[in-house]
């Protein structure tokens, strides 16, 4: 049972760190794109980037690294930012 669960958090991790990998690609090339128009559509464009898109890639994003957190949790896991030091035999 406690395979099975990690394996659809792992899934479902998985595609929702694409997801906000790619929206935050959409939103650079948006930004990119409205760089190039210029004027009032630019404008638009940014204020829907910034008023619309971001708000979700931030709920996505929140809710992947809360996800990630349980899951060490039920595996047991730890991680850490600290290099692994080898024993000298």
């Amino acid at each position: 049972m406690k395979d099975k669960l990690v394996n659809i958090i792992k899934i479902i991790f998985g595609i929702g760190t694409v997801i906000c990998l790619l929206v935050g690609g959409l939103s650079f090339f948006g930004y990119l794109a409205a760089i190039i128009i210029g004027g009032d559509t630019a404008a638009s464009i940014c204020k829907f980037i910034y008023k619309d898109m971001y708000p979700v890639l931030v709920l996505i994003s929140t809710s992947m690294i809360v996800l990630g957190v349980i899951k060490l949790y039920i595996c047991g896991e730890t991680e850490s930012m600290s290099k692994k030091k080898k024993k000298a035999e």
